[in-house]
């Protein structure tokens, strides 16, 4: 890659996000997410020391808690960023020197009210730059707020309900008659004397027909 393929990339990622924090950081979450993610997935594939038998269990159980890390992430954070960015934006949550000045000018009615947008205003150049620095400090904290509640709250609860739910498949399919063996701790001789003792049960008829 040349510099200026690399600097074409930056530019259009700075114009990107320069104005929006909250979006950027929702974002590089996301990625980050998906790359530790993948780092454990490719740690567990690469480990010899886990048998295959386990690797079919644990691979598919790390995706899936990935998959509910990542959506639960991005859904929580872009909310809450969202949230904020209306805040901002409608004036609901806003600086003294945007509110005098929009006192001044016959606007402090519409303050608040839903549609309205301060960012669309022709606002002179110390006001916006307050208003913008502002209303970006509220996105990154509401993104900050939604961050916290996913990773130490609602994930954490969501993948616990997720993995309970699991393990009470597991168990029901581990106990039915056609499935008494673990492939993924029993040993061939094991799965074949639990096989065998299954078709040794004697099979019990029910109605009108009796053997």
């Amino acid at each position: 890659m040349n510099n200026k393929a690399a600097l074409s990339i930056f530019d259009k990622l700075y114009n990107k996000y320069s104005g929006n924090m909250g979006k950027m950081l929702v974002h590089t979450g996301v990625i980050g997410w998906i790359l530790s993610s993948a780092a454990q997935i490719c740690a567990i594939m690469f480990n010899d020391k886990i048998p295959k038998k386990q690797k079919m269990f644990l691979i598919p159980q790390e995706t899936a808690d990935a998959i509910i890390n990542i959506i639960s992430f991005y859904a929580v954070t872009r909310t809450f960023c969202g949230v904020a960015q209306q805040l901002g934006k409608t004036g609901k949550w806003i600086h003294p020197i945007v509110k005098d000045f929009l006192t001044k000018n016959n606007l402090a009615k519409k303050i608040g009210t839903k549609g309205f947008d301060i960012g669309k205003l022709n606002l002179p150049k110390d006001v916006k730059n307050t208003y913008s620095w502002f209303s970006q400090g509220l996105e990154v904290a509401g993104t900050t707020l939604g961050a916290i509640l996913s990773c130490n709250v609602i994930t954490p609860v969501v993948r616990n309900l997720y993995a309970s739910w699991r393990q009470k498949d597991n168990i029901a399919k581990m106990n039915s008659p056609e499935a008494k063996c673990n492939p993924l701790y029993d040993s061939k001789e094991c799965c074949l004397a639990k096989r065998n003792n299954v078709a040794k049960q004697p099979i019990s008829y029910s109605g009108s027909l009796k053997i």
